[in-house]
């Protein structure tokens, strides 16, 4: 995917929004996939994005998080951890499926289709400048930020 044009998307997200990738052209962002709302590493991916958000945003750069999740998780999930940027409902796992993010996952000896917590930067032009795949969250925001500084020094 690196490279290639972002998919094109139209979703709902939190406060009361649609995300339309085709009205972000000119605007560079972060998808984030994250498996689910209020769990101990989706919270903390969430809070460091938060931490950082006023940094990406001083870049040009916004920050969307995504989940399969219904609105109403989304919305209760980003008032109760205090989240400074809007988190897309994907309930048909379609945005999922186009970014290639659902793996098979194993819990309990169930195997089930789930969100591999993966990170896109994508261009103002449109552009997937950069992925990251099994992402571990400890400092994975502020590496995505970084990556940002130095790439916005170059021309896409």
């Amino acid at each position: 995917m690196l490279n290639k044009k972002s998919p094109t998307f139209k979703l709902p997200a939190t406060g009361n929004t649609t995300i339309d990738s085709q009205k972000l052209l000119g605007q560079a962002f972060v998808l984030y996939f994250y498996p689910k709302d209020d769990t101990p590493g989706c919270s903390q991916e969430g809070a460091d994005f938060t931490k950082l958000h006023s940094q990406f945003k001083k870049h040009g750069v916004e920050i969307f998080g995504v989940s399969k999740d219904s609105l109403s998780s989304h919305e209760k999930f980003k008032a109760k951890k205090k989240y400074s940027f809007e988190l897309i409902s994907d309930t048909k796992g379609e945005l999922c499926k186009a970014f290639d993010v659902l793996k098979t996952k194993s819990m309990f000896g169930k195997t089930y289709q789930g969100i591999e917590r993966s990170t896109f930067f994508i261009s103002s032009k449109g552009k997937i400048l950069k992925e990251w795949r099994k992402v571990k969250v400890k400092d994975h925001a502020k590496k995505v930020l970084d990556f940002i500084k130095t790439k916005l020094n170059k021309k896409d």
